[in-house]
């Protein structure tokens, strides 16, 4: 029997549960009969890019080829979405926000074997959103390379998903492009944080959902982060390390470091694992990193990775 895509189940998905909702129209997310993962892998789930030098455009381009070249996951006509962290109204040399650079690379890649629409997407902290999109660089630099560039700032935006392998949540919501997206990607940048020590690729996530506080407020935020990981998984994580901030995270401003390099695996928990180690820090001690490792979400031991450089 035929796999479906992700394209397809969501499809399927929406079919059951069309007469609770409908699209758009409500300030309440829409009903979801179930999580959502990701379609299967394109790229070896073993194998992780490192890749540095001078040029974050460049070595986010080689990361993604060396992986074996975007069009191994995006296809002639798919609709992609782009998830950067746009939170904080913060120039790109703050490295609070991910390289305007990356994300552009990303999209002209993804135009170039086809995409038909590229969306660069994120839920804004800081207001105004769209004042935030301007001074981050983001927006003009992902428009330039052809994206459509949004901020998912309305309840209306989101769509209810389950959560069934969770331990603390059990149900969440999601940005409904992302589960529509035929390929999605998750772009973060590497840089502390006041509550979770760390936030990479998997806390990244945490901008795909409506209700942040309510992870804030649960018995453990890392458990949460690990948790929404089991239904939301990307196709690709692509992890800026060109400058991370090294204090006062996650917005700054704070001591930051060249350390001039990408990060892009298929699996999210190897790809974090490797941006603790930029920290010095193990990624067990990462709460986020250990727990999803513990769900079955990816490998945490970087000696089972073929790392490519």
């Amino acid at each position: 029997m035929r796999k479906l895509n992700r394209r397809e189940f969501i499809e399927a998905v929406a079919g059951i549960g069309a007469a609770l909702f409908v699209g758009g129209c409500s300030s309440r997310p829409e009903a979801n009969a179930k999580s959502v993962a990701s379609r299967t892998p394109k790229f070896n789930p073993n194998e992780l890019a490192v890749i540095s030098g001078d040029g974050s455009a460049k070595n986010t381009r080689a990361a993604i080829d060396a992986l074996g070249g975007i069009r191994k996951l995006v296809r002639k006509g798919d609709f992609v979405v782009v998830k950067p962290n746009i939170a904080w109204n913060r120039p790109p040399t703050a490295a609070a926000t991910t390289n305007p650079e990356v994300v552009a690379e990303i999209v002209r890649m993804c135009k170039e074997a086809g995409a038909d629409k590229v969306l660069v997407i994120d839920h804004i902290i800081d207001r105004p959103a769209e004042g935030v999109l301007g001074f981050t660089g983001i927006q003009a630099a992902a428009e330039k390379a052809g994206a459509v560039v949004a901020a998912a700032q309305n309840e209306s935006d989101y769509r209810t998903i389950a959560v069934p392998k969770g331990k603390v949540i059990k149900s969440d919501t999601c940005i409904k492009d992302i589960l529509k997206a035929d390929v999605f990607i998750n772009v973060p940048i590497a840089k502390t944080h006041s509550a979770t020590k760390l936030t990479l690729g998997l806390k990244n996530l945490m901008g795909c959902n409506w209700d942040r506080q309510a992870w804030h407020q649960s018995a453990s935020l890392d458990q949460c982060i690990a948790d929404y990981a089991t239904a939301i998984k990307p196709d690709l994580t692509v992890l800026d390390a060109t400058r991370i901030l090294l204090t006062n995270g996650p917005k700054g401003p704070g001591q930051t470091k060249d350390v001039k390099k990408i990060i892009a695996g298929a699996d999210p928990v190897a790809v974090d694992a490797f941006g603790a180690t930029l920290f010095d820090v193990k990624p067990s001690d990462i709460g986020y990193i250990k727990f999803a490792h513990e769900l079955g979400i990816g490998e945490i031991d970087l000696k089972k990775m073929r790392i490519l450089s």
